[in-house]
């Protein structure tokens, strides 16, 4: 269980990164600047750990559709991104493919 909880937090450290890589304006802003710095390396070494225990495609690809999934909703909380009924289908596409490759891990 363990490795998932791990995945888990790296996934969601990937969505704060990249939520602040956006708002530090191409790093003209410091703070969100150093805290995309930060969140980056713990998301990549929380994913380097969580890969000791599960499968290399199955691990990506649910960091990447947590960090896909948030980032799309954070741009759409906080930066208003648009909301358009495909790219919320593409968001339930991509939950449905990490909870397959969950069942199927």
């Amino acid at each position: 269980m363990l490795p998932w909880i791990l995945l888990l937090v790296a996934g969601l450290l990937e969505v704060v990164w990249a939520t602040a890589l956006k708002a530090s304006d191409g790093f003209r802003h410091t703070g969100y600047a150093a805290l995309t710095v930060v969140a980056a390396a713990g998301s990549f070494w929380l994913l380097g750990l969580a890969m000791r225990h599960l499968p290399l495609g199955t691990a990506y690809a649910v960091w990447v559709g947590i960090g896909a999934v948030g980032a799309v909703i954070f741009g759409i909380i906080w930066f208003g991104d648009p909301a358009t009924f495909l790219r919320l289908l593409a968001i339930g596409l991509i939950l449905l493919g990490v909870a397959l490759l969950k069942v199927a891990g």
